[in-house]
């Protein structure tokens, strides 16, 4: 167990050395705005040498000791401020350990600060040690499938820096557990993302789209913002429910949404649900994920509008938010063994239809199949292969939580 100093042996010991407690300015832009904070030359602490149990300890208590506390005060304000979701929490986090210590120059300390200050903001951090790898881990009790964990004590704890090894198995890396007792560091952080932050409107690039649909062509000049990709860069697996629910910033909604609101005025809504589905089938290009990024990869609704290429996981997630916004109908997803696919319960319902917990539901393939489905009609390769529901979406729910 790391045992903590009294910060009057540091200030003394700096003062007797001749080093004077100066807090350094630094900032950095962050989404709409600028992050300011002072950093106290007590808690500009080295990290070099071997990575081990002990040069990580003396790292914590060199922290301990030092005058940490306004800028992890700094850090909560504006989080509370800014409302900002853990993952969008986290990504501050980074960008300030980051101008403490580059990434680049010197990895296991930029690790280590990120660190101490999601411990010190109150998340129940940990860190390890896998085959000379400093290994970062958080209490995390969400369904997340793509990167390694540890339980302990009945909780899960979800690796969070994973990517920067290139995603190794450590499976069969034993791990050295780094013990850590970090006052009021308990909390489960959560990969949920309900609200985007707001981004300057400069900031923001067009984009582009055409779409064909009854002989009639539609263009649309989306307002997108290249940071939401490095937001979502290393992104996990999350579950279903919290996948599809991701939003659209602010602009990039303003300038979607309303528009096709507009195109399907008049049309009937089964012909309204039709146009969507065409439009999240057709108006982008197809490519696997092993193809696109070497690995699976479920992009949000921002994220596909924003790639060149999407697969069947990022258009059904594109397709519900697009009808929830427009028509909020309920909606399932359906799982096959290599396909994922959206089924919509119309008051009458379309074609072959999926009845689910006694209410029946319209597969809308959002897709591009070899086929040219219609609402209600199901690829001829998948009529007899096995699915499960994943997710589902009740507006009147949804309301009353």
């Amino acid at each position: 167990m790391i045992k903590f100093s009294c910060k009057i042996f540091l200030i003394a010991f700096l003062t007797l050395a001749g080093i004077p407690a100066i807090a350094q300015n630094r900032s950095f832009e962050f989404y709409d705005g600028t992050f300011n904070f002072e950093l106290n030359q007590s808690s500009n602490v080295k990290f070099e040498g071997i990575l081990s149990k002990k040069s990580v300890a003396d790292f914590y208590i060199a922290m301990e000791s030092g005058e940490h506390e306004p800028l992890v005060n700094k850090l909560l304000d504006y989080k509370e401020k800014h409302e900002l979701n853990d993952w969008i929490y986290y990504q501050l986090i980074r960008k300030t350990a980051q101008q403490i210590s580059p990434k680049a120059e010197n990895y296991n300390r930029y690790t280590l600060y990120k660190w101490f200050l999601l411990a010190k903001s109150g998340y129940d951090a940990r860190l390890g040690i896998a085959n000379d790898r400093l290994i970062f881990y958080v209490r995390n009790n969400e369904n997340i499938n793509d990167i390694p964990f540890f339980i302990e004590g009945g909780n899960k704890y979800m690796c969070l820096n994973i990517h920067d090894y290139g995603y190794p198995d450590l499976s069969n890396e034993p791990m050295i557990p780094i013990a850590t007792n970090v006052p009021g560091a308990s909390n489960s952080f959560s990969y949920k993302v309900t609200r985007m932050p707001d981004f300057k409107p400069d900031t923001y690039t067009q984009k582009e789209l055409k779409f064909d649909y009854d002989q009639k062509s539609y263009h649309f000049q989306l307002k997108l913002n290249p940071a939401v990709e490095g937001m979502f860069a290393n992104y996990p697996g999350v579950d279903f429910e919290t996948y599809f629910n991701i939003p659209l910033s602010k602009e990039t909604h303003g300038s979607l949404i309303p528009l096709l609101t507009k195109n399907v005025e008049g049309m009937s809504q089964k012909k309204g649900i039709d146009y969507l589905m065409r439009f999240t089938r057709y108006a982008f290009l197809y490519e696997n994920d092993d193809d696109n990024f070497g690995r699976e990869k479920r992009l949000s609704p921002e994220q596909t509008l924003l790639s060149s290429y999407s697969d069947c996981d990022d258009r059904a997630a594109l397709f519900f938010y697009l009808v929830r916004e427009i028509y909020d109908l309920p909606m399932i997803a359906l799982l096959y063994p290599t396909h994922i696919t959206m089924a919509v319960r119309f008051d009458k319902p379309v074609g072959a239809s999926i009845t689910y917990k006694g209410q029946k539901y319209s597969v809308c393939e959002a897709t591009p199949q070899s086929e040219d489905l219609r609402i209600g009609q199901i690829s001829s390769n998948l009529r007899k292969a096995p699915y499960s529901v994943v997710y589902q979406y009740d507006p009147l729910v949804q309301r009353a939580n």
